[in-house]
């Protein structure tokens, strides 16, 4: 009996392929770079399932020319924004994502961004390598203290509330904006809710952990990063798409803000002669927020535990749209 054919978008765990093997035929795309469209178009046309990353423009178009028998989207990613969700509920396709793995990764990450930028560590780096290396001296280097510092955290999900779990060691007062209170989380971090313009006012640091929406488009924009102290750093690990970039620049041009640190860009990559990349008080990395061993291997497997349980015709375990099954 012929096996299902599933495609996969990147190299995964080689166990996490192995696994799939079992049950299917797999294909994976054997480059670093995402498969161009045409590719999508044409996998996407003959094959059972498929296995997506957050880069795959998993568009209307593309589920178009979904084969009828195609039982399953399965992406290795928390964020499913690349994918037409609706257009894939209308066909009766299940989309499948990996939820929660990420969350102690990338708090540990949107800390690495706090006190790299605070304490301007890519600049003395740099600095370093390139053989400048200025005497000892009173305002040589100087950062900003993050012991003590008001820790403003947008987005208070399970993300959100892991990077105030490590603020406690740092002694921070902890403020917190999110669509709803969270009172449990409150009272286990002392953390305090306040307005969305009061963040903006308040915070020393200000963290970025929401999931993006139409509404978070330039969520961060011009008029409230001029709320911000001229000693804040904005950090965010959640989607490039939140921040208007020509608003930051302006911003940081004009110290009205000290610094930034961003792991994510709209679009991505970020365009090599974006102003960003010409500023010293900016830490940039590409997107690598999750970018543990251990963490991405998870993925992998509950990417794969999705594809399995829809080629045995079973409900997905991290599935987007559920109603799927009604």
């Amino acid at each position: 009996m012929t096996k299902p054919l599933v495609f996969i978008t990147r190299q995964i765990a080689t166990d996490a392929t192995a696994r799939l093997q079992e049950v299917a035929d797999v294909e994976v795309w054997p480059q670093e770079d995402p498969p161009p469209l045409s590719v999508l178009l044409d996998k996407i046309s003959h094959v059972d399932g498929i296995i997506t990353m957050l880069t795959d423009p998993i568009n209307s178009e593309v589920i178009k020319a979904a084969s009828p028998k195609l039982k399953v989207i399965s992406q290795m990613a928390v964020g499913f924004d690349n994918i037409d969700v609706a257009r894939a509920t209308e066909r009766k396709i299940p989309v499948g994502h990996t939820p929660g793995v990420l969350t102690e990764t990338t708090a540990d990450f949107a800390w690495a961004l706090i006190l790299a930028a605070a304490r301007r560590v890519v600049e003395a780096d740099r600095q370093v390598r390139k053989g400048i290396w200025k005497p000892w001296g009173p305002d040589v280097l100087t950062g900003f203290d993050v012991y003590g510092a008001i820790l403003g955290i947008i987005g208070f999900g399970r993300i959100g509330q892991a990077v105030a779990r490590r603020a406690k060691g740092f002694n921070m007062r902890i403020i917190y904006h999110s669509r709803q209170r969270k009172p449990d989380a409150e009272q286990e971090f002392g953390a305090s809710y306040v307005s969305l313009e009061d963040i903006f006012r308040f915070s020393d640091i200000l963290s970025l952990h929401l999931n993006y929406t139409p509404a978070a488009y330039h969520l961060v924009n011009r008029e409230r990063l001029s709320l911000m102290k001229p000693s804040a750093i904005l950090v965010n690990t959640s989607r490039g798409a939140v921040v208007d970039s020509e608003a930051l620049v302006w911003a940081l041009q004009n110290k009205v803000i000290a610094a930034a640190a961003l792991d994510v860009f709209d679009p991505e990559p970020i365009p090599p002669n974006h102003p960003l990349l010409f500023m010293e008080n900016v830490v940039l990395t590409p997107h690598i927020a999750s970018a543990s061993r251990e963490t991405r291997r998870r993925m992998a497997f509950m990417a794969v535990d999705n594809v399995v349980a829809a080629l045995a015709g079973k409900p997905i375990p991290y599935c987007v749209n559920p109603e799927v099954y009604q």
